[in-house]
């Protein structure tokens, strides 16, 4: 019985749990102080932790029912996923909550009650399953026999995957969850034994694309073109407060203004807990990040970032230590999808790259995004959890020998 135990808790990986918790720990604090100093709220700051609780107990039990489900099940389930998460996204386009589309002009919230269900967050897990299982099915076929014809039906399969989403999301104007979308994209591309002969050409004409959307959004003949390409004005605005942050203080620039000052304001140590004199909207979800420089320092700022590079490198190591190609582009897309999040929301509170309203994983306040977050670290602590008594055998077998 102890020895099945102690098995048991070799199958866990710590190495990615406390991470998580410790994020989440961040998270509750920087809830609690956004709420609590916040000009325009004017209800009680614990209940509102208490709600960020009850996302972290739902996306604990999505994590111990993941770690448990057999790679078999999951296998099966992926396109029923798939196809599920397509056709909510699709009712998202008639039944969208009116009044976040009346306040930012976006169409990917349903309102269930007093909850608000964000489903592109969820379809990015769905997303990931799929093209890991397009990927994993097409090299078990053609990887003895690959050549630039088989690369090229591979990336019009993933191609499939990916449009009818992309389309969806750039219906539902909601540019940041498309830049996550393509950077699960790309990481499982990258990986997924594409020849380099294809892979270089690729990476040279996205770099070429990106530069001349960065032209484009610089000029006004650029931005009438793209106008024509469904970009709003806003978008355009979040450009500009990029490009200059302090431009427009009292308008499209104050929020990325504010965040920077307040991060700056909190010095090497912080302010303190609950200590707050510069405002940020929002910044119980996407600027949250303001929060945490602000109370904690470039210190505590700096500790929040360690512990997603810890993170990270953990899933790395799973992904390395397990032998199932299959959970391996799932961790790929995971790491991507994070790193992403992780990347631009930082990047965005301090200027270096411009809001796409993209929430900090583990911290921001947000059930949707907080539960595609904790499904990914399930996904990947089932990886360990699943393989490791194959892993052990075949240990055992190498040491008989």
């Amino acid at each position: 019985m102890n020895k099945n135990i102690f098995r048991n808790d070799n199958r866990i990986d710590y190495g990615v749990i406390l991470p998580v918790f410790i994020l989440c720990l961040f998270g509750l604090a920087a809830v609690y102080v956004a709420y609590d100093q916040s000009p325009i709220f004017t209800g009680n700051p614990a209940i509102e932790v208490w709600r960020q609780v009850l996302w972290y107990v739902i996306g604990i039990v999505a994590v111990v029912i993941i770690m448990h489900m057999k790679s078999k099940w999951l296998w099966k389930l992926t396109p029923f996923i798939y196809g599920l998460g397509l056709i909510v996204m699709g009712l998202l386009l008639k039944f969208y909550d009116q009044a976040t589309f009346e306040a930012t002009g976006s169409r990917n919230w349903f309102r269930l009650g007093g909850f608000s269900v964000q489903p592109a967050e969820l379809m990015k897990i769905a997303v990931i399953l799929m093209l890991a299982l397009v990927v994993t099915k097409h090299n078990a076929t053609y990887r003895k026999v690959a050549t630039l014809k088989t690369d090229g039906l591979l990336i019009a399969k993933m191609l499939a995957v990916m449009l009818p989403v992309i389309v969806l999301i750039m219906l539902q104007d909601d540019f940041g969850s498309m830049l996550v979308f393509l950077a699960i994209f790309g990481g499982v591309f990258l990986m997924s034994g594409i020849s380099w002969e294809i892979i270089v050409p690729t990476v040279v004409v996205v770099l070429l694309l990106g530069a001349t959307m960065i032209f484009l959004v610089l000029s006004e003949t650029g931005r009438e073109i793209l106008s024509k390409f469904g970009f709003s004005a806003y978008q355009f605005a979040r450009i500009d407060a990029w490009i200059d942050p302090f431009h427009d203080m009292q308008g499209s620039s104050m929020q990325v203004a504010n965040s920077m000052m307040a991060i700056g304001s909190g010095g090497m140590l912080g302010k303190g807990f609950n200590v707050s004199d510069v405002y940020v909207q929002v910044r119980e979800s996407d600027m949250i990040f303001s929060v945490i420089g602000e109370n904690f320092g470039f210190v505590g700022s700096t500790l929040v970032i360690l512990l997603y590079f810890v993170l990270i490198y953990r899933m790395i190591r799973v992904c390395f230590d397990t032998n199932n190609e299959f959970y391996a582009y799932i961790a790929t897309g995971i790491i991507m999808m994070i790193l992403f999040h992780v990347f631009e929301n930082i990047g965005a509170h301090i200027g270096l790259l411009p809001l796409t309203g993209i929430p900090l994983p583990f911290i921001s306040q947000g059930g949707s995004a907080l539960l595609s977050n904790m499904i990914g670290i399930g996904l990947i602590l089932s990886m360990r959890y699943q393989a490791t008594p194959e892993v052990e055998m075949n240990e055992k077998r190498k040491r008989n020998r």
